[in-house]
């Protein structure tokens, strides 16, 4: 009984937040609203440790990507798949490292007129999930994570430990970021970066 519940609840990555014509304050949870209202918080924390740790220049070097208040306008990306690469700042816990850098990765954005799906293709980490829009500056990403070699998403509010928040930004012409505060795994602070493919 419980293998056919839990079987229920997986969808697949387009359903992972089914709510398409809704407004994403509606759709989020509390604890994800918070995530979202606290995201500068989160990120000068976390931050503050990665430079604590001795990676302030990496984090320089970085650029835009790395600073908080960086946003341009016109966030929503095109549609299309993304080179994509992770950055993680700052440890949740002790014996976990505050700054770390993984190889790029393939991701995509689905079209839509209004909200947009993303979905990390592959990684053994795959945030999967709808884009809202929110302002000319950011659209809110609000999704689940997909783990392993899981083929099936859990709809979003099923499980807390893998609701995602993030807020989407534009830092250039040809660049955006995917930043979620306070993630439940590992980090205060994880930054997608995200290029289109030519």
């Amino acid at each position: 009984m419980l293998l056919s519940a839990c079987a229920a609840e997986r969808t697949g990555p387009a359903e992972a937040v089914p709510q398409v014509d809704q407004a994403w304050r509606t759709v989020a949870t509390e604890t994800d609203r918070a995530r979202i209202r606290g995201w500068r918080d989160a990120w000068l924390d976390a931050l503050q440790k990665a430079r604590t740790a001795g990676h302030g220049n990496q984090i320089v070097a970085e650029g835009r990507l790395l600073v908080p208040d960086a946003a341009l306008g016109q966030a929503s990306p095109p549609a299309g798949d993304y080179r994509c690469r992770v950055i993680k700042l700052g440890a949740k816990s002790e014996g976990l490292l505050d700054y770390v850098t993984y190889p790029p990765f393939r991701c995509r954005i689905g079209a839509g007129e209004r909200n947009r799906d993303f979905t990390k293709l592959t990684g053994s980490q795959r945030p999967i999930g709808r884009l809202f829009p929110d302002s000319d500056q950011r659209m809110i990403f609000l999704g689940t994570l997909q783990l392993g070699d899981e083929e099936g998403t859990l709809r979003y509010g099923h499980d807390e430990d893998r609701a995602l928040a993030g807020l989407l930004e534009r830092i250039d012409d040809r660049r955006w970021r995917l930043v979620f505060p306070r993630p439940h795994f590992e980090s205060l602070v994880d930054v997608i970066e995200l290029i289109p493919e030519e």
